[in-house]
């Protein structure tokens, strides 16, 4: 499936809107991750506990983004936005929308995939 933040797709032409589709993640703190957290506030450096979950959630929200969109019948979701809130003091949401479109590329472009990333590797940074 391909994915973009763009309205379109260079060498594809959209031939039909399936509809907006979503992907939603609400995560609990963990007092653990928390107190490890706070220590790297106070002696620098990247907080790589907070860094694999975000990017879990994000990689389970454009999954149910791209469920809803191949239910459509879609092979492309096209507008993608992705949105990072906090509920309260100890959940975090992530949120991806998009529009769900049937692709038609161009001779001699790949055909876009009817699933998946497309590749071996999601284009959004999961390893």
């Amino acid at each position: 499936m391909l994915l973009s933040t763009t309205p379109t797709l260079e060498g594809g032409r959209i031939i039909r809107y399936n509809g907006i589709v979503t992907g939603e993640v609400i995560l609990g703190a963990n007092i653990f991750r928390d107190f490890f957290a706070s220590i790297r506030d106070i002696v620098g450096g990247r907080a790589g506990s907070y860094e694999t979950v975000l990017r879990d959630a994000r990689n389970t929200a454009f999954q149910e983004m791209m469920s809803e969109a191949q239910r459509l019948g879609a092979n492309a979701i096209v507008g993608i936005d992705i949105d990072y809130e906090t509920l309260g003091k100890s959940m975090l949401m992530v949120s991806a929308s998009g529009t769900a479109v049937t692709v038609e590329m161009a001779l001699g472009q790949p055909a876009p995939s009817p699933a998946g990333y497309g590749g071996s590797v999601p284009p959004w940074g999961q390893r």
